[in-house]
């Protein structure tokens, strides 16, 4: 049996509701060299001491809990103040879902501020060894559920994000 396509959710007097905004789909992948190898970067992702060096929210963190295992996650909270405006409370949670030591995590994450869920991403971040370190493929597919007031920022400024993070990552496994 084949199926058409949905039609869509109309009140009584014919009128579609546009109340609910739609979710946006976009993917992004960020190639990123790494001069140290697969498993010590790897480690990085695993041993939580390490990852709270260059895994953190903006703001005030507030919470903080992590168990790298398949099914377990990650969750984090903050508060985020900039002068002139109202205190944002983020959150992120997160699920592993695939770990192969060494070379692959997978897992899935919502992103809130202020208790509404802004977005809901699946991560595959892929260790490749190289002569000279480790070639770091990060490839997020992201839903946007709530849109920001400028919702063509929403995916650059995910984008940028995860670059300075993993800008940190590399930060992180220098000596200290």
């Amino acid at each position: 049996m084949l199926l058409g396509p949905a039609a869509p959710d109309s009140s009584a007097d014919g009128h579609v509701d546009d109340a609910v905004q739609g979710v946006r789909h976009d993917t992004f992948t960020v190639d990123f060299h790494l001069a140290d190898s697969p498993g010590t970067v790897f480690g990085a992702f695993a041993d939580t001491p390490v990852r709270r060096r260059w895994f953190k929210l903006p703001g005030r963190q507030v919470s903080y809990d992590h168990d790298f295992t398949v099914n377990g996650g990650e969750t984090a909270s903050s508060v985020f103040t900039v002068a002139g405006a109202a205190p944002e409370r983020l959150a992120y949670s997160s699920r592993y879902l695939d770990i192969v030591s060494g070379s692959r995590i997978v897992y899935t994450y919502t992103a809130r501020v202020d208790d509404l869920p802004r977005w809901v991403s699946l991560v595959t971040v892929e260790l490749r060894p190289e002569a000279d370190g480790t070639r770091l493929r990060w490839t997020e597919q992201a839903a946007f559920l709530t849109p920001s007031a400028s919702p063509d920022d929403d995916l650059p400024h995910l984008r940028g994000a995860t670059r300075l993070r993993l800008n940190g990552l590399a930060a992180a496994l220098r000596p200290t």
